[in-house]
């Protein structure tokens, strides 16, 4: 089983129009049909098959060709007779319940095969479901856990308060992560990979009719399967698997995990060792983490996470919050935090920039990224992989771009790369020694940002301007000085 990173990512709003004159290439059913259909097909396609490579987020092709290819991508997953158009079977699958994690790989929250890096982990039930009783969604999360427990070494704490590893929730349309739900069927839940912050959460659609039985969905079923998400596992094209993306009735009581399951897990977390029992942890609180401290921007040792201009601001953050000044006058500003105005990105923001003249600003943080309009967001977040990085390069400590060149410089380590933004390439002979391209640079870069032609460098709590011209270093002030301190 190929163990892949999971995201959800949320539908792109695709015009009818824009596909209209390829729908008779693409289907094998009456143009009557046709027409309803495309529309769901591109919907799902759009959902679970994600356009790869490039990295403008929401980009569409609009020709016939560009959704023939991800028809055959979806056929092949799902095993069917791989046409590129809309048969009755493939129209068939599309309709059917299912999770909302897509099944292409493209979009991946996590470098590598995400996993949890200790074996006992904590749930919550944060908020309940009108459909069945509390006590039916207790007994049903918690046999949906043991069903994974009794092939691995990893045990689950029952939390009533608090943070956990695991939180749990029953959501309606729009519910805060930017993937909402959908309605009655279709998206029935979903689950992000292991991490902090979002990652292990598991999302049900409040819209459906959740049961313990036949009638309605599975709870059980349901949960199981996102449990599979929230421990690092993505979907199987195994029909019998219960990481199959689609939903099929599960028994919850006596269920065994299949054998493609079983040796998915088993790959991230090993095999629990004969005679040793599935551990009833005692019920007890997780006790709130600390309010962290905000960091005092006129710190003499202060330094940022990321620089960037954004219209005609420029933003500093650091850690979970981030200052707005206007780029030409150094007045005092006041905190704000990042999830105020970048929900998605929550904190720790790696690197940022912006390209004025398309009026988009890029946001990196670990192997992902997002792209925005000012403080809009522009769809989910895609893979660094989207530029050329090497699989090797797993977060971004600064990036700036250069207008007049029309080059996206990104530090990573000791190194560097260029990224022509015109050709939408990483340029070859890269990455190139820092030490050896930028003079005077002293220390590892922690943000950068180019104003008024030069390149400002910020290095732990000292800023450095760089004359691209004089090829080295002209000034040195503290980065403190930059937010009017």
């Amino acid at each position: 089983m190929e163990l892949l990173p999971m995201f959800c990512p949320p539908l792109l709003l695709v015009l009818f129009l824009k596909y209209s004159a390829a729908a008779p290439a693409l289907f094998a059913l009456s143009q009557t049909s046709s027409r309803r259909d495309l529309s769901i097909a591109q919907e799902y396609l759009d959902k679970y098959y994600p356009l790869q490579g490039g990295h403008q987020v929401g980009e569409l092709t609009s020709g016939g060709n560009s959704m023939a290819r991800k028809i055959q991508q979806m056929q092949a997953f799902f095993g069917l007779r791989v046409t590129g158009k809309l048969d009755y079977s493939t129209m068939d699958v599309i309709k059917r319940p299912r999770c909302g994690v897509p099944d292409m790989a493209n979009y991946r929250l996590f470098p590598g095969e995400p996993k949890w890096k200790k074996n006992t982990l904590t749930y919550r039930v944060k908020k309940y479901t009108s459909s069945i009783s509390h006590a039916e969604v207790d007994k049903a999360v918690e046999m949906g856990l043991k069903a994974w427990s009794t092939a691995t070494p990893l045990n689950f704490v029952k939390a009533s308060s608090g943070e956990a590893d695991i939180m749990i929730s029953f959501e309606s349309g729009d519910h805060g992560d930017s993937y909402p739900f959908d309605g009655p069927r279709g998206t029935l839940a979903h689950a992000f990979a292991p991490g902090e912050g979002l990652g292990g959460d598991t999302h049900f659609d409040n819209a459906e009719k959740w049961t313990m039985g036949m009638n309605g969905f599975n709870l059980f079923t349901v949960a199981a399967h996102e449990f599979g998400h929230a421990l690092g596992l993505a979907h199987s094209t195994d029909p019998s698997a219960l990481m199959y993306p689609t939903y099929k009735y599960q028994h919850p009581f006596g269920f065994r995990l299949p054998k493609d399951d079983v040796k998915g897990i088993q790959a991230l977390y090993g095999s629990r060792q004969a005679g040793s029992r599935v551990s009833q942890v005692p019920y007890r609180p997780v006790p709130k983490p600390p309010t962290p401290t905000n960091p005092d921007p006129c710190d003499s040792r202060i330094s940022f996470d990321a620089v960037t201009v954004l219209g005609k601001e420029l933003l500093f953050f650091k850690d979970r919050l981030f200052w707005r000044r206007q780029a030409q006058l150094k007045t005092n500003v006041q905190p704000l935090t990042i999830t105020s105005s970048f929900p998605q990105l929550m904190s720790n923001v790696d690197a940022a920039y912006e390209i004025s003249e398309r009026g988009v600003a890029y946001f990196f943080k670990g192997p992902h990224y997002w792209t925005t309009r000012g403080f809009q967001m522009q769809g989910p977040p895609r893979t660094i992989a989207d530029f050329g990085f090497p699989r090797n390069v797993l977060h971004i400590d600064a990036a700036v771009h250069l207008r007049d060149e029309k080059k996206t410089l990104f530090f990573v380590g000791d190194e560097y790369y260029s990224y022509d933004e015109a050709k939408r390439k990483m340029e070859k002979d890269f990455p190139k020694s820092i030490e050896d391209e930028f003079s005077g640079i002293n220390g590892g870069i922690d943000a950068a940002v180019e104003v008024n032609g030069f390149i400002f460098f910020f290095s732990g709590p000292k800023a450095y301007k760089y004359d691209k011209e004089k090829e080295d270093v002209v000034n040195i002030v503290k980065s403190s000085s930059w937010v009017g301190c």
